[in-house]
């Protein structure tokens, strides 16, 4: 509970600071009502035939089944870009940090970029989530984005700001095109130091490469699994925001095996309506990937 009250504290000084409305932020501190919201994109991934482990097999990549032969022929295969919004819609239960909050479904949620607005469709229990592919949005860094939540008469809104630049981190572009590594290896991540103030949240995820066409689940995350999880992240982020990331052995398990490492560099937004729980997660940021390489 003392972390707790730190981190009230700690808004309500932050606020003070600005010249807030003092009324508003007890609007906010009161409300029952909260987001989850993340916009984050990866860019295209260059798979060169030398990186691929097992070059005899047939190696799909998604639902596109590549085969390795043609990987020869023709120099390579990209994986194309991505951008996903996802909406957490929901109602907190106690303080808002120590229990799962209750996913509020049948609002009318959305994301506008530009000046286009873009309808973000529900996927049920208070998640709403887009595909760029889908619906046109694109990520662009420097750009802001607003978010509108609309559920029975009320409006809901969060805003990203100066949409971060991508992190490029040297580890993951070694001269060959891919980083050979021995399998159950630890792997360290380098950031580079930010322009001014202080480092921007740093999302690892490894994905082995399969062979078959099933979905790969993660040998490694560092990102919150749940919507509270990305609430307490918002109350202490320091540990996202270290100049280094090691990622464990463990995260490569296998010998001649490709992983994509995928790093995500994000910074948090705000609320823009005081209806809205001020813990509420409101991240954006694009990603730096590399394809990791195992021998035994």
């Amino acid at each position: 509970m003392k972390a707790i009250e730190n981190v009230v504290g700690a808004i309500a000084v932050t606020v003070a600071l600005a010249g807030c409305d003092l009324a508003a932020l007890g609007n906010q501190l009161t409300s029952s009502n909260l987001t989850v919201v993340t916009l984050l994109a990866t860019p295209p991934v260059e798979l060169r035939p030398l990186a691929v482990a097992g070059i005899d097999a047939s190696i799909p990549l998604g639902d596109a089944g590549v085969d390795a032969g043609a990987l020869l022929a023709d120099a390579g295969f990209t994986v194309p870009g991505q951008t996903i919004a996802f909406v957490f819609f929901g109602q907190k239960q106690g303080d808002g940090l120590t229990a799962p909050p209750m996913g509020i479904t049948g609002a009318a949620v959305s994301a506008t970029q530009a000046g286009t607005k873009h309808t973000i469709p529900e996927l049920g229990g208070g998640t709403y989530q887009l595909l760029g592919s889908d619906g046109g949005l694109s990520y662009a860094s420097g750009a802001t984005y607003d978010f509108t939540i609309v559920h029975q008469t009320k409006t809901y809104g969060a805003r990203l700001e100066n949409a971060p630049a991508q992190e490029t981190i040297p580890e993951l572009h070694p001269a060959p095109g891919f980083v050979d590594l021995a399998r159950n290896t630890a792997l360290t991540l380098t950031r580079p130091a930010p322009a001014q103030g202080e480092r921007n949240l740093a999302f690892v995820t490894v994905f082995p490469i399969n062979r078959d066409r099933s979905k790969a689940q993660p040998t490694f995350t560092n990102v919150p699994m749940d919507p509270l999880g990305f609430l307490k992240l918002v109350a202490a982020p320091a540990e996202w925001k270290a100049a280094t990331v090691t990622i464990p052995g463990s995260a490569f398990p296998d010998a001649d095996k490709n992983y994509l490492v995928v790093l995500q560099s994000a910074k948090l937004g705000k609320t823009t309506t005081d209806n809205l729980f001020p813990a509420s997660a409101i991240l954006g940021g694009t990603a730096d990937v590399g394809i990791v390489k195992t021998r035994p």
